[in-house]
């Protein structure tokens, strides 16, 4: 009678293992109602993660500009650029950009000028928009030094937002007028 009894309370009964249909739908509805649950948040932690990785890309790349002007002694330049080879003047910094030794001074690449590094993003999931004066590129000079190809200071504002409606948290890199980049995570009321 032990054995019985002991095959009875293991769930073994006489070499048939299973589950019930009860027993499989309760435990599809339980895993569907936590799948619902989870996905909202799972959506944000995403949204989080390429904000995180698209800023810290982009901030890398100003500082590696910068330090490339002062090892080389020679101003660099970081503009948008959609195909890796030339500086665009139209649409924003989600397309891409290119780092490169600007010889001659007028924030294109030319032949012969070296171009340092290349980010071709694809992602259209994130906009990047800077403000007047680094929409288009940002020009570090021997000194390490941002500075407009004019010669005057430059600082601005990098926005960088997930292009989705209602969607409010954005990253924000400050770039001073000593040149310096800075990270700051902002809430936007509106895309840039």
């Amino acid at each position: 009678m032990d054995r019985q009894a002991a095959e009875i309370r293991s769930g073994w009964r006489g070499g048939q293992f299973g589950l019930t249909l009860v027993e499989l739908a309760l435990v599809l509805g339980l895993v569907a109602v936590m799948s619902a649950l989870a996905a909202p948040s799972f959506r944000s932690m995403w949204r989080t993660v390429l904000l995180d990785t698209q800023s810290s890309l982009f901030l890398g790349h100003l500082y590696l500009a910068r330090s490339e002007a002062i090892k080389r002694r020679a101003r660099v330049v970081m503009c948008k650029s959609s195909d890796g080879t030339r500086c665009d003047d139209q649409g924003g910094w989600d397309q891409g950009w290119i780092v490169f030794h600007d010889a001659n001074n007028d924030a294109h690449p030319d032949p012969g000028e070296a171009i340092v590094a290349r980010s071709q993003t694809g992602n259209t999931s994130i906009r990047v928009t800077g403000n007047l004066q680094v929409a288009r590129y940002v020009s570090y000079t021997p000194t390490g030094v941002a500075r407009l190809t004019s010669g005057a200071f430059q600082a601005g504002t990098i926005t960088l937002c997930v292009a989705e409606s209602g969607i409010k948290d954005a990253r924000r890199i400050i770039l001073s007028s000593s040149g310096r980049p800075r990270l700051s995570n902002k809430t936007v009321s509106s895309y840039p």
